[in-house]
């Protein structure tokens, strides 16, 4: 099949593309510096002729509220759009575990527009959730950095490698859409700070880590359903120390 990937030259969708060339498909990695737009629409014609499934993993250049919201209306409409006129059989999304229930977050309700506009398209579909990435926890320990300490979530979360997301996308992109969602997650669950801080202590930092229930998560207090799966998930299999032993 031709698979065009939106996104394809980031962290996902590069892992993506080299999976799905092994399994004999003709993958092509669509993004602004591939000459692909979908915030303008440039180039999506030409990616998109011949294409029988897309798979979606672009993400937002900018987290301020009007900005992600503008990121995913405008390019979820003009990609839809396009795939429509293609007559492209299968649109894969990923998109968030946890969605639905954090829309505290601009972010998040960025997200739940971008999946409600390809539920409505009239195009067969399959969205993807998954749970934050292991490849995000520097970012996650930032964010709660506040002088010699971080602050984070007590609440559990569950996080998933890049390699094994890339995965699950591909064996939803080769298999038949579901016209629904599949939740993907990382084999263990533990609070917040307590994964932060085996990461921290795995890469040198002694950088003290505060467990603290009212803590934000980017600006959402979670709780421990908050950004773990459902019980009939998809479970990636690296762990956090095989990750951690894998860098």
């Amino acid at each position: 099949m031709k698979i065009v990937v939106i996104g394809g030259t980031g962290l996902i969708g590069s892992k993506l593309i080299t999976l799905l060339r092994q399994r004999g498909h003709e993958a092509i990695a669509a993004s602004p510096n591939t000459g692909v737009n979908t915030l303008t629409g440039e180039g999506l014609a030409t990616a998109l002729a011949g294409a029988q499934v897309v798979v979606d993993v672009a993400n937002s250049p900018s987290f301020e509220d009007a900005a992600v919201m503008n990121f995913f209306q405008t390019s979820g409409r003009n990609l839809l759009a396009a795939e429509a006129a293609a007559g492209v059989q299968h649109h894969v999304a990923l998109s968030v575990v946890g969605t639905d229930r954090l829309q505290d977050s601009g972010y998040f309700r960025a997200k739940l527009v971008q999946e409600q506009l390809i539920e409505a398209s009239g195009l067969p579909y399959t969205i993807v959730r998954a749970t934050q990435f292991m490849e995000f926890l520097p970012a996650i320990a930032q964010s709660g950095a506040a002088g010699d300490a971080i602050r984070l979530p007590s609440a559990h979360v569950q996080p998933i490698a890049a390699q094994d997301v890339a995965a699950a996308m591909a064996d939803c992109t080769l298999g038949a859409p579901v016209n629904g969602k599949i939740e993907v997650g990382g084999p263990e669950r533990a609070g917040m700070a307590t994964l932060v801080e085996r990461y921290l202590r795995a890469t040198g930092d002694a950088r003290a880590v505060v467990a603290d229930p009212a803590a934000p998560y980017f600006g959402v207090v979670i709780d421990d359903a908050s950004l773990t799966t459902a019980a009939d998930a998809r479970i990636g299999p690296t762990n956090l120390d095989a990750w951690l032993a894998a860098r």
